[in-house]
């Protein structure tokens, strides 16, 4: 946990960066999220005051973007394409098995930190559907096989 002076020293610092840009909520927020792994609730208002918005216009584009994060992430991240050219490719049926697998649903942290399951509307890799990312490593061409093997690595 991050103390409260801290935080709010470190958002403020992130606003004053951002001074002057037009449309400085996304650029802001993904600053955020970098410094601190996750958009915590309480820089919100912060956010809010110091862009001149509405805590409910922040809040709206923290929710309505999945690259947002309200907690921390686990220690590795996988990403499942959820695309509609993956989904002809089977992605679904891989999507239900890592799901069962991890005992997890879309953005959920495992118990013990070490993965969270995301969805992902498109890795740009259609053409090697169906599609994953681990920790930023793009995976294509996945079947049961290579998912497998993908969550014994997340797991370890």
């Amino acid at each position: 946990m991050t103390d409260s002076s801290v935080l709010s020293g470190r958002v403020g610092d992130i606003l004053a960066d951002h001074r002057g840009v037009e449309g400085a909520l996304l650029p802001v927020l993904h600053a955020v999220q970098a410094e601190f792994g996750h958009v915590p609730q309480d820089v919100v208002p912060v956010l809010a005051e110091g862009l001149g918005l509405t805590r409910a216009e922040v809040h709206g584009v923290i929710s309505f973007y999945h690259d947002f994060r309200e907690a921390p992430a686990g220690r590795h991240v996988l990403r499942l394409c959820r695309a509609e050219a993956c989904q002809a490719m089977g992605a679904d049926r891989l999507a239900e098995v890592a799901q069962e697998r991890l005992g997890l649903d879309w953005h959920e942290t495992s118990a013990d930190g070490a993965v969270t399951l995301e969805p992902v509307f498109c890795l740009g890799l259609c053409a090697c559907a169906p599609a994953a990312q681990v920790d930023g490593r793009l995976v294509g061409r996945l079947d049961e096989a290579r998912l497998n093997a993908l969550l014994a690595e997340v797991r370890a």
